[in-house]
């Protein structure tokens, strides 16, 4: 049965009914300056569809949490949360079908960015049986999917970017329709905007903007002065969900309302002059019992002078001297063939600790070349880089002192072609491959990339597809293969939601996101 949502009224005054079907499988994006009507477009949408399919909101100025008492949404508040944990929180909503209102009011951008980067990976990620009908609804969407890197860390930056492109791009075989509200377009990254097929244009000023709105509409520039007439409340409508040519439409009323609100005009208190001051200048009863405000920072002390300044230097070196001293002069040349041994079993007590698939190489190379200091060798011979390929070896299985076949060499060689995210996969395809065992599940392939989810293993996979590094074949009974061209070999069949030993059930809503921008 064909469901509408009553949008509101055009020009002759006919309802304008946006089908719920089309829009599931198309997604819409609206664009509007602030006090354009925007919000209200939205709460309109989520009202008259809040009975036929269940609904996420990415909220994060907390404007839609009224939704809750009129219409049973359960609000997640994110200070309540980790990121982990909001992960785990989208999987059960996708499970039991619960329309949410994730209130991310109260945290900074980056932490906004973060934590719904978490929440949509949660719903991206869930298991094939829960991929109902879901619409998922971002206000304010160049906050999470910004055009151009900002004040934010590029991590929070790509991994809210990464979230909002599957929602766009890939949400839709999962269920998942995006529908994102921005005030500037100009601000939104271009590959999630162009992603969407329906469009509801509000009133806008800047040329650049109304220039992009009248591109996504089909209309000429000369017809993008328009956009600055539109009244509040006021939008056109384009794309198969509602209309096949640019449609002027009224947004209709709504029941709920947000906790802000437009500000309203009152009249000022009649308060005589001298009582004004005595009501902004003395302390209350509640001021005076609550504790003095932080003394302010005391500021660094100035620079010293050059001459103090390489003292101090002589002094640390000297210091740095002694304790190399202490320690023991470091053992005598030795065979390169025996220093490679030691420095090998080194290495593997460092990754026999359970916790070391979930450190950073950085730190696990810290710790090498601790454990070499005390057992007297150059652990500095090996650098980074050379580390980081050695350790992709060790979790690949291999014996890196004797492995050298030609095929090994090959797959090694390879790998080095990679980036650093993918090479310890690739190593741990490839040794499977080559000996022709079962392919590694996601546990496996999330702890070769230092991860506990086989969520972020799924889409490093992808990603490595999309590169032309492998090819992911899909088996009968749910079983996979994945083919390595560069070797030309296959690894044979295995279950990819299989367990390794030791693992512990719940551990996949750990480990951070992958984002392929």
């Amino acid at each position: 049965m064909k469901v509408g949502i009553d949008m509101g009224q055009a020009s002759d005054g006919a309802s304008v009914v946006m089908d719920l079907e089309e829009l599931l499988a198309t997604r819409l994006l609206v664009q509007g300056n602030s006090g354009s009507g925007k919000s209200h477009l939205l709460r309109r949408l989520l009202e008259q569809s809040a009975r036929h399919v269940q609904q996420c909101v990415v909220d994060p100025e907390g404007d839609f949490v009224t939704l809750a008492d009129a219409y049973g949404h359960v609000v997640v508040d994110v200070a309540e949360h980790s990121e982990a944990s909001l992960q785990r929180v989208a999987a059960r909503v996708r499970q039991h079908r619960v329309s949410t209102v994730l209130n991310l009011e109260g945290v900074d951008v980056e932490m906004q960015m973060r934590l719904a980067a978490a929440y949509l990976g949660g719903l991206f990620d869930a298991e094939r049986d829960y991929w109902y009908p879901m619409l998922v609804v971002v206000d304010e969407a160049q906050l999470f999917a910004p055009a151009a890197a900002g004040d934010v860390s590029d991590e929070a930056r790509k991994a809210s970017l990464g979230a909002m492109t599957n929602l766009m791009c890939r949400g839709r075989k999962r269920g998942l329709a995006g529908i994102i509200a921005t005030q500037r377009l100009a601000k939104l990254a271009k590959n999630v905007a162009a992603e969407a097929s329906n469009f509801l244009m509000g009133r806008t000023f800047l040329d650049i903007d109304m220039a992009r709105a009248a591109d996504l509409l089909g209309m000429e520039r000369r017809q993008a002065e328009m956009f600055r007439d539109l009244e509040r409340g006021r939008f056109i409508a384009l794309g198969p969900a509602v209309s096949r040519r640019p449609l002027p439409v009224r947004i209709g009323g709504v029941e709920t309302a947000g906790r802000g609100g437009s500000p309203k005009l009152m009249p000022l208190p009649e308060t005589p002059q001298e009582n004004a001051r005595d009501l902004i200048l003395t302390p209350t009863d509640g001021e005076l019992l609550a504790p003095p405000p932080p003394p302010r920072r005391t500021p660094p002390p100035p620079p010293q002078d050059i001459n103090q300044l390489l003292r101090q230097a002589g002094q640390r070196q000297a210091e740095a001297a002694a304790a190399q001293a202490a320690a023991g002069p470091e053992l005598p040349d030795m065979p390169p063939e025996e220093l490679e041994a030691r420095l090998d079993a080194i290495l593997r007590d460092v990754l026999a600790d359970p916790d070391s698939a979930f450190r950073t190489d950085a730190v696990l190379y810290q710790d090498f070349l601790v454990r070499c200091r005390i057992h007297r060798l150059r652990g500095e011979s090996i650098d980074l880089p050379e580390f980081r390929r050695r350790v992709g070896v060790v979790r690949a299985g291999v014996d890196a002192g004797g492995a050298g076949t030609p095929e090994w060499e090959q797959a090694v060689t390879a790998s080095r072609d990679l980036p650093e995210d993918m090479q310890g996969v690739f190593l741990l395809l490839a040794r499977a491959a080559l000996a022709g065992a079962p392919c590694p599940s996601d546990a496996e392939v999330a702890r070769a990339c230092g991860s506990r989810s086989p969520g972020r293993a799924r889409r490093l996979l992808s990603y490595m597809e999309q590169r032309g590094v492998i090819v992911q074949r899909s088996l009968l009974g749910g079983m996979r293969a994945i083919g390595l061209p560069h070797l030309g070999r296959q690894t044979a069949a295995g279950d990819p939601h299989a367990q390794p030993p030791g693992s512990e059930d719940g551990a996949a809503d750990e480990g951070g996101l992958f984002a392929a921008g």
